[in-house]
């Protein structure tokens, strides 16, 4: 058994990635940020689909071609098909933003 809010790994330096469960179809992945956001003009162009829901903090997300960004609290989920470009605006600076991501193919 594990708790995916305990133990978190630093991030106040580097968003931390792991890797908690992989499939034939599928990844499941914890990211801690603190602070992070993606690079300046760079845009997230998945392969697969993915599911990503907030556990703790707050983050922005933004999608190419939407005007409005999405601001995502503990308990939200948005599903990014393949291929739609995304990026994150922000992530909390005050306590670490905790995800669970699931990338699959659909």
């Amino acid at each position: 058994m594990k708790n995916i809010l305990a133990k978190r790994p630093d991030a106040s330096v580097e968003e931390q990635f792991e890797t908690l469960l992989t499939g034939k179809a599928f990844r499941v992945e914890r990211i801690v940020s603190h602070g992070q956001s993606s690079p300046a003009g760079f845009w997230y162009d998945q392969p697969q689909d993915e599911w990503v829901l907030v556990m703790r903090g707050q983050a922005k997300l933004e999608f190419a071609g939407e005007p409005e960004p999405l601001t995502m609290q503990p308990g939200d989920c948005v599903h990014i098909t393949a291929h739609r470009k995304h990026r994150v605006a922000w992530t909390s600076a005050d306590e670490p933003t905790i995800w669970l991501a699931i990338h699959f193919d659909a």
